[in-house]
Formats: structure tokens, C-alpha cells, sequence
């Protein structure tokens, strides 16, 4: 900064700056305020339907969070710049206050150019001679030095703030200049320390960047100027370099328990760097993209897929390059198994490989396997790449299917879901103890799970989860199917169906209205938010019996059907002309028939996976009963959520995006339910226990019974129009539902027999 610039400002524009910014931060509060409660909170409640439940929410919904960022950002930017002014004006003083002590030490201090010089005077001189002259001179350099770098890096930290998004505004928050300095400071230290040969990393220099990368992760100042700095090539080689054994012997051996929480750290950095939309960034993820099935050097098998994959297990990264890296990914899958007529032997870990990945899991050497964990945190990137084209009929390849019109075998066409799902070679791969790991497939259903419920894997949805698309719904339809085609799909990795049941419990509005004989009407009784599921009956029944073999699957099913027989009776009791008004009929008699045509869907699904739990406890001999009863306790995190899994009503003003029930209604019935469930016991108004967790609970009719009678009374007093005649006859519905469930498994599923059913003990 210029002496004379310092000297003489006036700082009346940086005041009245200052002062305009927390103004508009006054207005932002009411505009966020209005966004939250009025456009958005309308929109949650309002009656959307078709195109509408799907985009126009979801689109209300980002708009109004922008207005949170709006807010975030701009209060970032007047702290920065009032942090700026205050700083400024203190060296203004000091520089002031300098010059006059050296007038009255007989010095006078003059601007020259953009500097200054230091003039003694010669009769009297400065009481120390030219002692006090470069004193002084280095005083007043060290203020204007002060100054400059305030004045720099106020301007660094405001232009990167703004460059981190080309549109919209970001959601970064810096309480004062000094904090967004030191993040973009550190980044470019740490990355420094990343650029270094491996072999010359030091511990300390390792815990240096752990602990950094640590805090930072979610700085996205510090992430996008780290990511830039280090380079995609650079982030390659660091991590394969440090993850391999034989490069820094001193630091792998010292901080091999640590490299999992180093590989977490980075992912999560990278993660929030791919949000920020700057010039640097967007040539960043174009040139990874790019070097992904490169080797990462000239001596090196290894390719940037496989190492880049294991840096993407955590976080939420860019959607767009997720989609560009996963299209290439898949186009390096095709060529190493010349378009999937065997394995990738590529991706197979041979025994000087470097060990990739630190979780325990698996090596990291299937670069799949880490980019769908990458998938299970990104919905929208998940969808768009399960439902892209793997191969197209005019490519070259050996897979088959039956022409519906002339009978004959034709090339077939594949999706990425197609191929990953159904078709594709996995490579071997083992876990930390030696065994076979799991993560591959285990990988791809938790991707499968994000990509049709329209949330990350693991998650629950909520208000503000958007109604099913019809690329979501085509693809939860797409999973089911396959199931049924072939059940050993899902049953011989059991340890899918967490996030199968999950998928299942989220489209129940779609798999009762299946299941429901009257087509035309159950769209009335079973009413969808968003693009339904159009799922054959036949394949809901192989697909759910198949779910029901597992105690994770089992207990998703079992809850979820539970909620949303509920919340669906609930929504009769309060509006008894949803589904039929007939004039021949009274109110009560037609909401009769709406109450026995769910109960009687209820009776028939848990019938079905109840089938599927017995045959499973028949294989294990029994041993498998604990294991189910455990697993329906891990549904008690859906109690006291205000939410119902997978209602979808869309004519009801209280039902939330996504077909969720929001509060009102569905709250207090839905919690009782799943609060009974999951406490290992549900009663009657009597206090005697009518659902007992325990073999009482494996497929027994008289439970599925109760349960349904129960949901049904509890359902009428929520909604203040209770009827015992009704709640009696959904009890007699869900019996001929749950009959139901035992004809259509003789029908459906050949040479499986009919699984046993226990009674109630005695």
C-alpha cells in the first residue's frame, strides 16, 4: 500500500460499504425469514401433483435455502471488510502517530512516489543521530507493510469467496478477515506439504496435514485452494504414495492405524472442493476425469481410477463430475472386459499393489467399489448413472434377450444398473481379516438406495426430500424386477437388503397399489406423489418374499408397512370421500370400504415377507429368530420423527414432499405403532400385549391381525371420526389380505413350498 494512499484516506467509502452491507444483512433476515415460513413453508404444505410434486417443490425448496447462503455470504463479506476497516484504521493511527513522534525527535517524514523518505533535521539533530532515522524509517515500513498484507488478503479472501460459486451464492461463514486468511493460508501450506517426494515425508509433516485436512474438510475457502494447489496429478501420486508400504517405511509404520483417518480427511476436502464452481476447480475435475485410466506413472500399473475412487468414500461430491468421472470409469470398465465378457482382471490386486484403501474393507483396488460409496452420498448423480446406457444393441458383445414379438434371441441393451446388478464379473477382493469382503456389492445397493429415494444411503427422508421422479421410479421398478427374475440376486448377498428394505419402505404407496385388485381405483385409495412405480403384482410378491429373508430387509418392510397403513388409515378416517363416494352409500359405509381395501393389502404384504422370515428361520433351524427380532429394533430411530416412511397422499395438505406426512395427523398414531414394534411389545386398549417381538411375531396371522385393528383404531382417534364396526372389519380385511399372501406364493414361486405358519403360544 501507498504511504500516501494510508496516510491520507479518509475510509468514508469502506464506511459507508461497511455500513450498506449490514443493512442489506437486515433486509436478508426477512427475506429469509419470508423464503422459510412463506415460500417454502406453503409449498411443503401445498397440494402438488405429477410434474409439479417432483420439480416445482424441490425447485421452491433450493430456492428458499439459497436465501439462507445469501444471508451466510453476505454476512461474511461485511465481516471481512469491517474486520478490514477497523485493522486499517488502527495503522493509519500508528502510522500518524509515528510521523508526529518524529517531529518532535526532530525528523519529518515526506511521501515520495508510492513510498516515503525520512528526512533529520540538521540543527537540532535526533537525539541518537541516524540511529533514530532507520528506526523510524522501519517503524513506519513495518506499518505500511501491516497494511498492505491486510489490505491483499482482504482482497484474496473476498474475490475467492465470490468465485466459489458461478451461480447462487455460497454458504461459507467467516466471522472476520483473519479467519479466512489463515484457511487459505493453511490450505496452501498443507498442499505444499502433499507436493513433496512421499519418500521425504516426515511423521510430523503426516499429522500436520491429518489435522489439518481434519479441521478444514468442510472449509470451502481451504478446499478449493488446496485441491487447486496440490493438483489432480499431485493428489494421485501423494495418496498413492503414503498408502504404499514400501515408499515411506518411517511413516507408514509409525501412522499405519492412521492412514484411514488421513484417506477420510482428503476425501472429505476434495469432496467440498468439487462444490466450488471456480476456473480452477472445473479444469481440476476435467483433467482428474481425464487421468483416471492413465497410470499414475511411468514405472506404475496402477491407474488414476483406482486411487482417485478411494479418495470419493466420503463426502458429497459435485454431481456433474461424478457423472463425467463415472461415464469414463464405465468406459475403462468396457475396454478391460472386452464389453463385460469377463472380469476386469485390471482391477484385480496383485501382491505388490499398494493397499488403496485403508477402511478394512476391501484393498481399493476395484476402482467401482469406492466411486459407488461416492454415488451413495449424491442421489442425483446416482440416478442419472444407474439409469445411463452401458451397452447399446449396435455395440459389440455377447448378451442376450428374447424378442417379445417373434420369440427369438436378440442382442439386448444394458444399463450401468443392468450390467452392475446383474451381469458384471466382481473382481476378488478381501477385507482386513482375510475374508471375502462385501463392499463391492454392499457399495452398490447403498447407491441404489440413495438413487431411487432421492436421499444420501443411510438417511431417513424428510420434508424436504423431493417426490420421485420418473427416472427414480423406473429405477426402484428396475430393482424389484430383477429381484423377482432372479432372487438369488439379492438373497445370496443378503447383506443388501438394509438398503433394499429401505428402497421397498419408501415406495410403499407404489407396492400396495401393486398389489391392490382394483387398478383404476387404488390409485384413489393408494394415492402417489410424484411418478409411481408400475410394478407387476407377481413381481412384488417374489421381490418382497425374497426382502423377508432378511432380518435387515424384513425389519424395513415391517416398519415401513406398519407406518404407512397407519398414516394412510389415518388419512380415510379424516377424509372419507378420497376414495369412493358412492350416493348409494353412506360416508361411513364408504369409508368402510377404504379402510378394508388397505387393511386388506396390509394383511397381504406382511404376509408375504412374513412368508419369507419363516422360510429363512426354516433353513437356519430356528437360530435366525434373534436376529430378526434385533434388527426391528434398529427401526426405533423412525419414532418421534414426524414422519411416515413412504406415505404418499398426494390430495392431503398436511403430506410433505417426497410423500412423507408432516406432523399434524401422522405424528402421534404412526409413533405409537413403531414405538410398539420396536419395544418388543404393542397393546390393546386393555393393556394386554398384542404383538410380541419373538417367534410369536413370525408370520403368525392373529398378529398381523392385531396389528392392523389396532392401526386402524388408533388411526380413527387421531383423526377424531373413530368407528369400532370399521376398525373390526379391517381385522377381517387384513385375514383375507394375509390368505391372500399364501396363494399368491404357490402361484408365484415354484418349488419353494409353502412356508410354515407359527401360532401364538398357549
Amino acid at each position: 500500500m501507498d504511504f500516501e494512499a494510508l496516510h491520507s484516506a479518509s475510509f468514508t467509502s469502506l464506511d459507508t460499504t461497511v455500513s450498506d452491507w449490514t443493512k442489506m444483512l437486515t433486509k436478508l433476515t426477512d427475506l429469509k425469514a419470508d423464503a422459510k415460513d412463506g415460500l417454502h413453508g406453503k409449498a411443503s404444505k401445498a397440494n402438488w401433483a405429477g410434474y409439479n410434486a417432483t420439480v416445482s417443490r424441490e425447485f421452491i425448496g433450493k430456492t428458499a435455502e439459497e436465501f439462507n447462503d445469501a444471508y451466510t455470504q453476505a454476512e461474511s463479506i461485511r465481516n471481512i471488510m469491517r474486520d478490514t476497516q477497523g485493522e486499517l484504521k488502527t495503522q493509519q493511527r500508528l502510522l500518524k502517530e509515528a510521523i508526529e513522534r518524529g517531529r518532535g525527535n526532530h525528523m519529518s517524514v515526506k511521501s515520495a512516489g508510492s513510498g516515503f523518505t525520512v528526512t533529520p533535521s540538521p540543527d537540532p539533530k535526533p537525539a541518537n543521530g541516524q540511529k533514530d532515522v532507520d528506526a523510524l524509517r522501519d517503524e513506519l515500513q513495518g506499518i505500511l507493510d501491516k497494511a498492505t498484507e491486510m489490505d491483499n488478503t482482504a482482497a484474496t479472501s473476498l474475490k475467492a469467496l465470490v468465485d466459489l460459486t458461478d451461480y447462487g451464492f455460497s454458504g461459507q461463514k467467516y466471522a472476520d478477515r483473519d479467519s479466512a486468511v489463515t484457511a487459505i493460508r493453511e490450505a496452501e501450506n498443507l498442499a505444499r506439504i502433499a507436493k513433496k517426494n512421499p519418500e521425504d515425508l516426515t511423521v510430523k509433516e503426516f499429522d500436520a496435514l491429518n489435522a489439518g485436512l481434519k479441521k478444514y474438510s468442510g472449509d470451502e475457502l481451504f478446499s478449493e485452494r488446496f485441491a487447486e494447489q496440490l493438483g489432480p496429478k499431485g493428489t494421485l501420486e501423494f495418496w498413492a504414495g503414503i498408502a504404499d508400504p514400501y515408499t515411506n517405511r518411517d511413516v507408514y509404520v509409525e501412522r499405519r492405524e492412521q492412514l484411514g483417518d488421513l484417506q477420510k480427511n482428503l476425501s472429505l476436502t476434495l469432496a467440498t472442493a468439487t462444490q466450488a464452481d471456480t476456473l480452477e476447480m472445473h479444469r481440476w475435475k476435467g483433467e482428474m476425469t481425464d487421468l483416471g485410466s492413465q497410470p499414475i506413472s511411468k514405472n506404475s500399473t496402477t491407474q488414476g481410477f483406482q486411487v482417485m475412487s478411494n479418495l470419493m468414500r466420503w463426502g458429497n461430491f459435485d454431481d456433474q463430475f461424478l457423472k463425467s468421472y463415472g461415464s469414463e470409469l464405465m468406459e475403462t470398465e468396457k475396454a478391460a472386459t472386452s464389453n463385460g465378457r469377463h472380469g476386469a482382471t485390471v482391477w484385480t490386486r496383485m501382491g505388490m499393489d499398494p493397499n488403496l484403501n485403508h477402511t478394512g474393507e476391501d484393498s481399493g483396488s476395484d476402482p467401482m467399489i469406492g466411486y459407488l460409496k461416492a454415488l451413495s452420498n449424491s442421489p442425483d448423480a446416482a440416478t442419472d448413472f444407474f439409469n445411463d446406457s452401458f451397452l447399446s444393441k449396435d455395440e459389440d458383445h455377447d448378451f442376450k434377450e428374447e424378442d417379445e414379438k417373434t420369440g427369438k434371441e436378440v442382442k439386448a441393451s444394458l444399463s450401468n444398473f443392468d450390467y452392475l446388478f446383474e451381469e458384471r464379473d466382481w473382481p476378488p477382493e478381501r477385507d482386513k481379516d482375510g475374508d471375502d469382503s462385501i463392499s463391492g456389492r454392499n457399495n452398490l445397493a447403498m447407491a441404489l438406495e440413495a438413487a431411487t429415494t432421492g436421499h444420501p444411503a443411510g438417511e431417513l427422508p424428510t420434508l424436504d426430500t423431493p417426490a420421485h421422479n420418473a427416472g427414480q421410479a423406473e429405477l426402484a421398478r428396475n430393482v424389484m424386477v430383477s429381484i423377482s427374475e432372479n432372487p438369488g440376486r439379492l438373497t445370496e448377498h443378503s447383506y443388501m437388503s438394509d438398503s433394499v428394505g429401505q428402497i421397498a419402505a419408501e415406495y410403499m404407496p407404489d407396492i400396495n397399489r401393486g398389489m391392490y385388485a382394483g387398478k383404476e381405483s387404488g390409485n384413489d385409495l393408494f394415492p402417489v406423489v410424484g411418478e409411481p412405480a408400475k410394478i407387476p403384482e407377481v413381481d412384488i410378491t417374489r421381490f418382497l418374499y425374497a426382502v423377508g429373508q432378511n432380518p435387515e430387509g424384513y425389519a424395513a418392510v415391517n416398519a415401513g408397512q406398519a407406518a404407512y397403513t397407519t398414516s394412510l388409515m389415518e388419512y380415510h378416517f379424516a377424509n372419507p370421500e378420497a376414495f369412493v363416494k358412492d350416493p348409494n352409500f353412506s360416508d361411513n359405509d364408504n369409508l368402510k370400504q377404504a379402510i378394508e381395501g388397505v387393511a386388506k393389502v396390509s394383511g397381504e404384504v406382511q404376509g408375504t415377507i412374513g412368508a419369507g422370515r419363516a422360510f429363512a428361520s426354516e433353513e437356519e433351524g430356528g437360530v435366525k429368530d434373534q436376529d430378526f427380532n434385533d434388527a426391528i429394533q434398529t427401526t426405533s430411530t423412525w419414532v418421534g420423527t414426524g414422519v411416515g416412511i413412504g406415505v404418499g397422499l398426494a390430495t392431503a395438505p398436511f403430506i410433505g414432499p417426497g410423500g412423507i406426512v408432516a406432523g399434524g395427523l401422522a405424528g402421534t398414531a404412526v409413533d405409537e405403532i413403531l414405538g410398539g414394534l420396536t419395544e418388543g411389545a404393542l397393546k390393546d386398549s386393555s393393556g394386554e400385549v398384542i404383538y410380541r417381538n419373538g417367534q410369536e411375531i413370525d408370520a403368525t396371522r392373529q398378529s398381523t391381525y392385531t396389528l392392523v385393528e389396532t392401526a386402524a383404531e388408533k388411526a380413527g382417534e387421531s383423526a377424531k371420526n373413530p368407528s369400532p364396526a370399521i376398525v373390526d372389519a379391517a381385522a377381517n380385511a387384513a385375514e383375507h389380505g394375509f390368505n391372500n399372501a399364501r396363494t399368491n406364493l404357490s402361484d408365484f414361486i415354484d418349488g419353494e413350498g409353502t412356508p410354515r405358519q407359527l401360532e401364538p403360544k398357549k
